[in-house]
């Protein structure tokens, strides 16, 4: 058995019961074991995976771990050689893992790769955890090749190249097991929210490559445990994306970064105050001060990783600001050159 597909649920039966039978459907027994990770669930998830998939495996836990730590304790419990890290609110389609195991058995220096992730409820559309690859500008933000800021691409074939990225999405992320553990897996401090991030920056650092193979495709509800718009992942993605930064980046890279996202960092707390959601400017604010106090925490963590760094700056980045692009150049698709 060369794979675990494991999918981490917490209260999530009622994604399990709709998304769950492509799993079983299009997973080769051949080739993959399912594993359902169970983040102390209150839910009737295990008595609904015990009567009615009693093959797929069951992991449980006693508390709920968060993505990042409760994914790190399952892949512990694995001995495969790849893993796929698959949202419960994931339907996969046929054939999906095949081209996933073909690119990695054929491109060895790759740690990671994802697939092409369309919306489940427009599926003409990319999603926006993950799209078509993920990508990092020169101040650290986030992006997609088929998604930038909200905005999202219909899927017209523009990204149907083999490609390699900045990051591979936590929604659906096919990893080697070795290269996972081997590189620290995820940080647990992060909980949930840009650990996948964190972790394709190490890869990339260390000379490691992630990639997009859009052979293969599958479809993202997102926001199953928190809704985009919860000021609970506005504070982790504000507050996990400064921790990456302080964790990853050479003090030539971060000094200049850190003044630039203070203000940028302002800037949108005054936004979010302006369209009134008063709750996300105080997770802004927040974000920092708990980033200001975790600081001293993750100095060991930064110097291990900048001992074995290769990178000169953020590897595989798009060299301009997205925000610029976006907001003020109206761009809504940018790429960057591998």
């Amino acid at each position: 058995m060369r794979i675990a597909v494991i999918i981490l649920n917490y209260n999530g039966r009622n994604y399990l019961k709709k998304f769950l039978p492509s799993v079983v459907k299009y997973t080769p027994k051949s080739l993959a074991k399912i594993i359902v990770a169970d983040n102390a669930s209150t839910d009737d998830s295990i008595d609904f995976l015990k009567t009615n998939y009693p093959d797929v495996e069951i992991y449980r836990f006693e508390k709920n771990y968060g993505f990042a730590e409760g994914y790190n304790l399952a892949i512990k419990r694995t001995d495969t050689e790849f893993i796929l890290l698959l949202n419960s609110d994931v339907e996969v389609t046929e054939n999906y893992l095949e081209p996933l195991v073909k690119y990695m058995d054929e491109n060895p220096k790759v740690a990671a790769c994802q697939p092409k992730i369309l919306k489940e409820s427009n599926r003409e559309y990319f999603e926006t955890a993950g799209a078509a690859g993920g990508l990092i500008d020169v101040l650290g933000y986030p992006f997609c090749r088929g998604r930038i800021m909200g905005h999202l691409e219909k899927d017209n074939g523009q990204y149907n190249d083999n490609a390699y990225i900045f990051w591979a999405s936590g929604a659906c992320m096919f990893v080697r097991r070795d290269d996972f553990i081997d590189y620290g897996g995820f940080d647990a401090e992060f909980f949930a929210h840009q650990e996948e991030i964190d972790l394709c920056f190490r890869f990339n650092a260390r000379g490691r490559k992630v990639a997009a193979v859009p052979q293969s495709k599958v479809y993202h509800v997102g926001g199953g445990t928190l809704n985009y718009n919860n000021p609970r992942k506005t504070y982790l993605n504000f507050r996990n994306n400064l921790l990456m930064l302080y964790k990853n980046l050479k003090p030539q890279h971060l000094i200049p970064i850190a003044i630039a996202r203070w203000f940028l960092d302002n800037l949108a707390t005054i936004v979010f105050l302006l369209k009134g959601e008063f709750r996300n400017a105080y997770e802004v604010i927040h974000a920092r001060w708990s980033f200001y106090s975790m600081k001293s925490r993750f100095k060991e963590k930064r110097r291990q990783n900048l001992e074995v760094s290769i990178a000169n700056g953020i590897p595989c980045v798009y060299k301009g600001s997205i925000l610029i692009a976006f907001y003020i150049l109206r761009k809504h698709s940018v790429s960057i050159e591998n």
